[in-house]
């Protein structure tokens, strides 16, 4: 039978000897470098036992315990890693059940861990996540959100990359979710980035991690969310916005399985499966030269899209009713229902932010006590919204951003008819001086207007006819 450990912000050294350790004894193991990370982890899945470092060098501390108790039993006995030898983390922390000291004696460890460690892939933890998932999947009614679904078991089965795309809201993640779930890495970590949500440099020490004195402020070796993905699954959300210097070192990855932590000089090897998201649209990107063309064709190895959901009306009374079930349990609203004549103004609904905004929609609903929307206003189909909408004013100046664009525009566009008259209109030249790959330069020449002659450079400066 199957045991998991969760270990939540324990140093690099100590994680390591851990990992080994319960791992040779048959643990999955899922490692975690902050809160919120633990406590997403805990909302899909449970463990036998969560390790907690509270020495004087972390994070940790007994609010973070509390948050996890919160989580019931899914985070198993809290077993709290410290250096100090006194009896603060009991006093502190009275939820903390049993306490290692660093350094970490391996008889003490086994000993901790035969008296409170549960297994934790027995009926009710395994089925959790995997029942909230299928559950999910059941809501799958319109056709073509049953194609995904077939798409996606068929996805799981084989270790290749898949790539998820749709608008915002939709829902990519459970996509992915499903897909790590019903592979055969499921008893190995899935681990979710978002692109998106840093910049370059965080996300690189995010994604790979650091050496210890590999800039200002790295006080300590961090494991990388590769590393933490190793014989598992990585997520990789909002792939369209990823720097194009990171998106480089991505590409050797999923070539080699490959990296070095920044300041390293070792290279690592891990054993990780890529799922990737995004709302943009790559192709186009990759043509604009924005994404590197050979790293959207290792991406997207298998494609699934997910489509918005006012194409997919079929299954709005389906998630309403899902969503109500939920969240009238968890925010005290027992008995709290959506009349039929509710519904179908629901149903009528364009949701630019999908699933998301609808979810949030009905948690205003059970919060304010407002089954027939008498308190939260909804725009009305049909004419009724056609009234409210304002009428557009005849002249509408330009913003500062799209005065920007349209000198950018006006700059690139000189920059390439020049380069193609000093070539002689040799593109393939044009496109290696301009650094940028043929493809892109042929979709800037047919934006730009150039494909029709040859005009120069002056000619489009002033304005006169070539």
């Amino acid at each position: 039978m199957e045991h998991r450990a969760l270990l939540v912000e324990v140093d690099a050294t100590t994680q390591l000897g851990l990992l080994g350790f319960l791992r040779g004894r048959g643990y999955e193991c899922l490692a975690v470098s902050s809160t919120g990370e633990a406590l997403q982890v805990l909302e899909d899945a449970s463990f036998g036992c969560t390790m907690v470092d509270l020495s004087s060098a972390a994070t940790a501390d007994a609010g973070l315990i509390q948050c996890l108790k919160l989580r019931g039993p899914n985070s198993g006995p809290i077993i709290a890693i410290t250096d100090r030898h006194d009896n603060g983390v009991e006093a502190i922390s009275p939820e903390v059940e049993a306490v290692l000291h660093k350094p970490l004696g391996l008889a003490e460890l086994q000993q901790v861990i035969d008296n409170l460690a549960r297994p934790a892939a027995g009926a009710q933890a395994l089925e959790q996540p995997d029942g909230r998932i299928r559950q999910e999947m059941n809501l799958w009614r319109s056709p073509k959100m049953m194609e995904a679904r077939q798409i996606l078991r068929e996805a799981a089965r084989v270790d290749v990359t898949v790539l998820v795309t749709g608008e915002t809201g939709t829902g990519k993640d459970l996509v992915a979710r499903a897909i790590h779930h019903f592979s055969s890495r499921r008893g190995g970590p899935y681990v979710k980035v978002n692109c998106a949500a840093m910049p370059r440099e965080l996300l690189e020490s995010e994604l790979f991690g650091y050496e210890r004195g590999a800039f200002t402020g790295a006080h300590k070796l961090k494991i990388g969310k590769f590393e933490a993905a190793h014989r598992g699954t990585i997520f990789l959300d909002e792939i369209g916005d990823l720097h194009p210097a990171l998106q480089a070192k991505l590409l050797h990855v999923l070539q080699d399985g490959e990296f070095s932590r920044i300041g390293g000089k070792s290279t690592l090897t891990v054993d990780v499966r890529v799922l990737a998201a995004t709302n943009h649209d790559l192709e186009r990107a990759v043509t604009e030269g924005r994404f590197r063309e050979d790293l959207f064709y290792r991406l997207n190895v298998i494609h699934v899209f997910v489509p918005p959901l006012r194409e997919r009306v079929v299954e709005i009374p389906l998630l309403a009713n899902y969503f109500v079930e939920r969240y009238a349990k968890l925010y005290g609203r027992g008995g709290f229902t959506i009349a039929p004549a509710v519904m179908e103004r629901l149903k009528q609904q364009r949701y630019p932010g999908n699933i998301r905004e609808l979810e949030n929609l009905i948690k205003r609903m059970i919060v304010l006590d407002d089954p027939y929307l008498t308190r939260i206003g909804l725009p009305e189909a049909g004419a009724d919204s056609a009234r409210l909408q304002l009428p557009a004013p005849s002249v509408v100046e330009p913003t500062l951003k799209e005065i920007g664009r349209r000198a950018s525009q006006a700059a690139e566009r000189e920059a390439i008819a020049k380069m193609l008259e000093q070539t002689g209109w040799n593109r393939v030249r044009t496109a290696r001086a301009l650094r940028i790959s043929y493809r892109a330069l042929l979709y800037k020449i047919k934006q730009a207007g150039l494909g029709g002659g040859r005009p120069s450079a002056r000619s489009f400066t002033q304005g006169t006819p070539p």
